[in-house]
């Protein structure tokens, strides 16, 4: 799997990705994501400011990822020793095992940036995700309750972070 900084162009694919995870919890009863929630100036704004990166199998698009230096409205005034890992989507049919690798690289750039700690947060309400980022080596550390949506609505989600301690994690 190879990995690239997403650009402008991009941005089709991205939206793509994210409607096609959506709809899979959908379909799954998940109540998470919904499709069309994040569009083209989500992911205008996220390149612009943070880091989308995409991954490949080969010439195919299997994934996507943000990283982000901050996250003050789950996490609240941090001093700079985390990266954050926001949106990490795969597209249906992956092979096997693609968001763990996707999750892997995303811990190895933030251990290149110098920070020490990945972070991120998960919807209260999906037991399998939490279970899939412990299962990862992260450990719940707190809740916020009312994390504020875009759309101005409230969800519970759960605060989660990895310590990146001994060698940077490779590449999968």
């Amino acid at each position: 799997m190879t990995h690239r900084l997403a650009d402008e162009n991009d941005i089709p694919t991205l939206v793509a990705l994210y409607d096609g995870a959506a709809h899979w919890m959908r379909a799954r009863g998940i109540d998470q994501w919904k499709p069309g929630e994040k569009g083209a100036e989500h992911f205008r704004g996220r390149i612009a400011s943070d880091e989308v990166w995409l991954a490949y199998d080969g010439e195919m698009v299997t994934g996507a990822y943000e990283v982000w230096w901050a996250d003050e409205p789950a996490w609240g005034e941090q001093p700079p020793v985390a990266g954050y890992v926001h949106r990490l989507m795969t597209r249906r049919g992956a092979p096997a095992g693609t968001g763990r690798a996707m999750l892997a690289r995303a811990e190895r750039r933030i251990a290149e940036a110098g920070r020490d700690r990945c972070r991120l947060d998960c919807v209260s309400s999906n037991p399998r995700l939490r279970e899939y980022y412990e299962a990862a080596g992260y450990a719940v550390v707190g809740e916020l309750p009312g994390k504020v949506a875009a759309d101005g609505s409230t969800y519970g989600v759960l605060l989660l972070e990895k310590e990146l301690r001994g060698p940077v994690p490779s590449d999968a």
